[in-house]
């Protein structure tokens, strides 16, 4: 019987036939900033621009080599997967059907048409995931068709561990990396490669790295059981997983709870920001999560250290840009939203005008209702060029007895008015 290591290998060839290793890069700016040497495994540079396609590569792979009359491949997915899946269909000219929610962005149903070419359909199907998701295995069960999961299989898992294989054949002089960053969704990644590892003789530290509104990992390990999150923030949608897969979570299940960090999402968009804008390189938000988490460690904790992050995906629909752009720079204390009672009188707004500093910057105003005859209920957005100033506006704001009310961080009323 072959060792997973053995099977990993085996996969890893498989990959070879669809594209080169991606690269481990060190990258200068991250190492300056940390203290530590930073190298960067860019999954974003697959032909689907993630490491899914790993995966799904090798459950094709190993289903066609078990001899069954494999003609028929689905999948349920709105990102990444799908788009894995669609161009390993194509590899392998096999028909695929892909159900999506009706939600999902035009862009990436078109990126999904476009790597599965004439062997993929695409089927809408309900609101949210879980609908689509119980669609696509009724359909699969009821056509004979192979059910392709995004993580929860021993075979997608032996896929993506080919992650860790490169890691190690590429590191600068043999050497091992002192801490592994692994971002984690459903699991498969980090299963594959902390098991990899293992059976290799590699002992890096690893941490894993979830989206604050999606602690399934965490709150797993923390009780010992498998945990489905009641609720689910899904801003960083390539990570966003109500619950751990079964199989990963087996994997996984001696790590403490305290190997994973969480990563805010409004952080996580700052972090987007910097690295488009310094690096020139564009994240997903799943796929900045490990980059993300370098943060939360000191310049002590980091000096000399070498450190692999995983960067796990580069599939950012730029229609999403401004809410990024806006996250960030609410997480960085650049831009507060208040509501002001504005007197109702010639001259008040030039008034409130003049307490404003010379980096303030006025980016909305509108009027929400007259709340009285003299007065009226203003939202105002302010950006600023240093967070220190909110300060000096506000102390301003009560030396002049302007009534107000910071709503920046009221997330039910910021959801309703902003």
């Amino acid at each position: 019987m072959t060792s997973f290591a053995e099977r990993v290998s085996l996969a890893a060839a498989a990959v070879r036939q669809l594209f080169p290793e991606t690269p481990l890069q060190e990258n200068d700016y991250l190492s300056r900033k940390t203290g530590a040497r930073v190298l960067l495994k860019r999954e974003d540079l697959t032909p689907v621009r993630s490491y899914k396609i790993r995966g799904a590569l090798n459950f094709f792979r190993k289903t066609l080599a078990a001899g069954n009359e494999a003609e028929l491949f689905v999948c349920a997915s709105a990102g990444n997967h799908a788009q894995g899946f669609a161009f390993v269909c194509r590899h392998f000219g096999k028909k695929g059907v892909v159900f999506m929610p009706v939600t999902t962005p035009q862009q990436k149903i078109d990126k999904t048409r476009l790597f599965g070419g004439e062997f993929v359909e695409i089927k809408l199907v309900g609101d949210f995931f879980d609908d689509c998701y119980r669609a696509a295995l009724e359909f699969a069960e009821s056509s004979g068709g192979h059910m392709v999961p995004p993580f929860d299989h021993k075979d997608i898992i032996e896929g993506q561990a080919t992650v860790a294989l490169e890691i190690m054949a590429q590191m600068p002089n043999g050497r091992m990396p002192d801490i592994v960053l692994l971002p984690v969704g459903g699991g498969g990644l980090s299963a594959g490669v902390t098991r990899y590892f293992a059976e290799t003789g590699g002992t890096p530290r690893f941490v894993f790295c979830e989206p604050a509104g999606a602690p399934s990992l965490r709150d797993s390990l923390a009780t010992g059981k498998r945990v489905k999150l009641a609720k689910v923030d899904n801003f960083v949608d390539g990570a966003a997983v109500a619950e751990i897969g079964r199989e990963p979570l087996r994997l996984l299940k001696d790590f403490a709870a305290d190997t994973v960090r969480l990563v805010p999402e409004n952080r996580l968009c700052a972090t987007m920001i910097e690295m488009l804008n310094v690096e020139g390189v564009v994240l997903e938000p799943a796929g900045a999560l490990a980059i993300d988490a370098l943060k939360d460690f000191s310049r002590k904790e980091l000096k000399g250290k070498t450190v692999v992050a995983v960067v796990s995906g580069g599939n950012f629909d730029f229609e999403r840009l401004p809410d990024v752009k806006e996250r960030a720079l609410r997480f960085e204390g650049l831009k507060k939203y208040f509501i002001i009672r504005f007197p109702q009188r010639p001259g008040a707004l030039r008034d409130f005008l003049e307490l404003m500093g010379p980096d303030d910057d006025i980016t909305r105003f509108e009027y929400l209702k007259k709340s009285a005859r003299n007065f009226g209920s203003v939202l105002i957005g302010i950006e600023t060029k240093d967070r220190r100033n909110f300060d000096l506006l506000k102390a301003r704001f009560d030396v002049e007895g302007v009534q107000y009310q910071d709503i920046t961080d009221n997330e039910t009323l910021g959801g309703f008015i902003i």
